[in-house]
């Protein structure tokens, strides 16, 4: 499949109900790598202030959130967080993809394209993104854009209910 260059965009407020809908309707899908939510975070509201955090997040410089799309329909989302500046210049990866357009390239090209940001318009030096040792898919979406892997975090995020560890994986901005 062929990915559009522009994958992604800055979320919106307006994005909450259609997220709230994705996000009821993969619920089950997504639950053995998510953490446990609230039930207002699958609703038009609890999606409202997420989104408004990110945003507020965004206009301080911590995060970069964006809609993954295919066209013009969002199909999941895909932020840097923990954006860090000084010596560190440094940010975390996280995404989600409808089940429903799993398999499509559509992580892949959105990471590509939130990688090139970071890099080349954010000037970040580091891009961290972390795996269950048994999520391979989510593995290969990042080894596809030349994260590697360095080490174990054991215990490292609560996620279904439980802690849980993760496999570590980072990229370096090759520009000096």
């Amino acid at each position: 499949m062929t990915v559009d260059v522009s994958c992604t965009r800055l979320i919106s407020v307006d994005d909450a109900p259609e997220l709230a809908r994705l996000l009821l309707k993969n619920r089950e899908f997504m639950a053995p790598w998510s953490p446990l939510r609230d039930e207002t975070y699958y609703t038009d509201s609890g999606q409202s202030a997420v989104i408004r955090d990110l945003l507020a997040q965004h206009a301080q410089g911590s995060a970069l959130p964006h809609v993954v799309l295919d066209t013009d329909r969002i199909v999941g989302a895909i932020t840097l967080s923990g954006i860090v500046r000084g010596p560190f210049q440094s940010a975390n990866l996280g995404y989600w993809i409808d089940a429903a357009h799993n398999s499509r390239g559509l992580a892949t090209a959105a990471t590509a394209e939130t990688t090139r940001v970071a890099f080349d318009e954010l000037g970040l030096h580091r891009i961290q993104a972390g795996t269950l040792l048994h999520n391979a898919a989510s593995q290969k979406v990042l080894q596809r854009n030349g994260f590697e892997r360095f080490g174990l975090a054991p215990n490292y995020l609560k996620i279904a209910g439980r802690w849980q560890d993760h496999v570590p994986f980072q990229v370096l901005n090759s520009q000096p």
